[in-house]
């Protein structure tokens, strides 16, 4: 086969199975066919870069950085909706239709996606431009990051000279909870909800993190369409559906009753759609009769977005309960009486920390009442204090871990309570794996899975352990097989050599980051002479705060603790620091980084400072000393320009480094 009809074969192929994959939820091949499929289109457009084109799944991705978005007006704007908020309301408005257009009308019902609005446009059946509603007449260009939504085809069946159409872009509730799960092993903050995780991942100048984060997008309006003609709303939707677009499910229906029971019906089956929805969206369907009722300064006039209530309802708290989460904080949970909310039956609320409690009073016996955040998370609103029985008392939570006993002890920075235990069966899998990540012990192969099969099966209770595995063990576990764990034992025994600042930040001391760590490392050159440290020496140290001291050396009191570094060092881990600072050329200096860099590695570029006694950081301010431009640089060398910041080339920045 010529490469050219190889090629186009391959991509057809892929593309299809795209459109089956993640449109139709019916894909024809395993992900292993899909990306050994893939992986030779990859190195045929390698090889033959003048056969890439737009639609090809390889190029979804982008490689570069964005320096930031530029704006976007909307030749077809963007307008928001009326909201109303009950039966009545509905009523009026679909009374006011059918006087307005003089006879009974048709409507479309459909649910209200909870994300972010986005318009997309295509010339020629291809792909070009994608942008955020913004205020409805100017919004972001997000054309690379929409573009790693799978979802969004590239090029289309049919090749219209001009299409625009609008979607709501969104991250499925699982992908949010499996994020999160992630996240909190890493010991990363937790998104607030999918919405906001939709949005603020849109909005990343890394289009690989966007990709990372599998949104998706439900389209539910034509925009624009050159050399085509459509009478119904309906209509509109089932070409897009034909074009293999992900079209929003939709009711074509008559009459204020029949709308009325399509509302109740989509907030009866809400949590059967994989997106959130915060309404219901009700629209006249014959196109024509939109068009003789316009819009307000503000509002079509043809639709209105119905939004529902959140349900509440008392309850029982029976019992407070404390749950310990991975990055050991010390959640309250309430043991509720059951009670139907949303659709689902609820038997528990989080109660998020103690000045929560305390603000509300919530306690043991209290008649409460419930409602779901969000329609979805759970929450005391308030309590009936008039129920109140006699006798009970304020809670306040325990000043000690349930799971392994240690202090608990409240973050200096913020209300969460958490457990201090380094060797706390909650915490274990969080610990272990910060432990072994790239930037701590770098133990390679060792990720979340692996570690989850290592607690599972009973190998390892803390870091300590990873030392004494035996290939042969290690085998035993699924997936794994003699290669992979001698792989992995090898990885394990080469951490061993490691500097003491990968030991530091792999221990997972609150407030030590990497670079505390390196700094820590740096000025007391083994570990018994930090062990030793006062909280006065510690402070006296750069970058080492009274919260990160007090952080130190509390960790370092604690038993667990003790026993878990005796452990490593009778394994043989290394308690020294290897790695001196190369010099101090760069002492008191701060560099940003900014554009696309050709001669450095981002990161490496970055530890070359450091390892020169510079600080490398991530915006302009005044109190920037230096910022090293490379390609395409955009705002923030705009800004150390207004500021006039001295601005490096890459290669003055390199004869600086030697």
């Amino acid at each position: 086969m010529d490469y050219r009809e190889e090629i186009r074969h391959l991509r057809d192929v892929l593309n299809e199975n795209g459109y089956r994959y993640y449109v139709l939820d019916a894909p024809t091949m395993s992900d292993r066919e899909y990306d050994l499929l893939n992986r030779r289109l990859e190195e045929l457009e390698a090889a033959h870069p003048e056969e890439i084109t737009p639609d090809s799944p390889t190029q979804r991705i982008g490689g570069k950085l964005l320096e930031g978005f530029s704006t976007y007006t909307h030749e077809v704007p963007l307008e928001s909706l009326q909201d109303v908020f009950n039966a009545e309301e509905v009523a009026e408005f679909c009374q006011r239709m059918d006087e307005a257009l003089g006879a009974p009308t048709e409507y479309s019902v459909e649910p209200k996606v909870d994300g972010l609005s986005v318009a997309l446009e295509y010339r020629d059946g291809v792909f070009v431009r994608g942008a955020t509603r913004g205020d409805g007449m100017v919004g972001e260009d997000v054309t690379e990051n929409l573009r790693t939504i799978r979802s969004i085809p590239m090029a289309l069946p049919e090749k219209l000279p001009r299409l625009i159409v609008r979607g709501e872009v969104y991250m499925a509730r699982s992908v949010f909870e499996e994020i999160n799960a992630l996240r909190e092993l890493q010991g990363k903050p937790l998104m607030a909800n999918p919405r906001n995780a939709a949005a603020g991942s849109l909005r990343q100048l890394d289009p690989k993190i966007c990709a990372e984060r599998r949104l998706d997008i439900q389209i539910f309006n034509l925009q624009m369409a050159e050399g085509r003609e459509f009478s119904t709303h309906a209509g509109t939707l089932d070409y897009l559906a034909s074009q293999r677009f992900k079209v929003i499910p939709h009711a074509t229906l008559s009459g204020v009753s029949a709308c009325q029971a399509e509302i109740s019906r989509i907030n009866d089956e809400r949590l059967k759609y994989p997106f959130d929805i915060d309404g219901a969206v009700i629209k006249i369907n014959t196109l024509s009769d939109r068009a003789v009722l316009g819009s307000t300064a503000k509002f079509p006039k043809w639709a209105v977005a119905y939004k529902y209530p959140p349900e509440k309802k008392p309850s029982r708290v029976l019992d407070i309960v404390i749950q310990v989460g991975r990055t050991g904080v010390l959640t309250p949970k309430a043991v509720l009486e059951p009670v139907r909310l949303a659709g689902t039956t609820v038997t528990s609320a989080t109660l998020h920390n103690q000045d929560y409690i305390t603000e509300k009073d919530i306690r043991i016996g209290d008649t409460v009442i419930v409602q779901k955040a969000g329609e979805i998370i759970p929450e005391i609103v308030e309590v009936d204090v008039s129920k109140r029985p006699e006798g009970t008392e304020s809670y306040f939570l325990p000043e000690s871990c349930p799971v392994c006993g240690a202090p608990a002890r409240r973050d200096p920075d913020g209300a969460a309570l958490r457990c201090t235990g380094a060797e706390c069966p909650a915490q274990l899998l969080r610990n272990i794996t910060h432990f072994a990540s790239r930037d701590a012990m770098d133990i390679e192969g060792l990720g979340p899975a692996v570690v989850q099969q290592l607690v599972d099966s009973g190998l390892i209770r803390n870091a300590a352990d990873l030392y004494a595995l035996r290939a042969g063990d290690v085998a035993k576990l699924e997936r794994m097989g003699a290669k992979s764990a001698e792989n992995l034992i090898r990885a394990i025994e080469k951490s061993k050599g490691n500097d003491l600042s990968k030991l530091i930040y792999g221990l997972g001391i609150r407030q030590v980051g990497e670079k505390a760590a390196k700094v820590l490392a740096s000025h007391f050159k083994t570990f018994d002479a930090l062990k030793a440290a006062s909280l006065e020496e510690l402070t006296e140290i750069d970058d080492v705060g009274e919260i990160t001291a007090q952080c130190i050396a509390d960790y370092l009191a604690e038993p667990q603790s003790q026993d878990l570094l005796r452990r490593l060092r009778e394994a043989g881990v290394n308690m020294e620091s290897i790695q001196q600072m190369v010099d101090e050329r760069f002492a008191g200096m701060t560099f940003v980084l900014t554009g696309t860099l050709t001669r450095f590695d981002r990161k490496a570029a970055q530890a070359m400072i450091e390892e020169r006694g510079g600080k490398a950081a991530g915006s302009v301010s005044k109190r920037t000393t230096y910022v090293v431009a490379g390609e395409a640089a955009g705002s923030k060398l705009k800004k150390a320009q207004e500021l006039e910041i001295p601005v490096l080339t890459e290669e003055e920045f390199a004869n600086m480094l030697e």
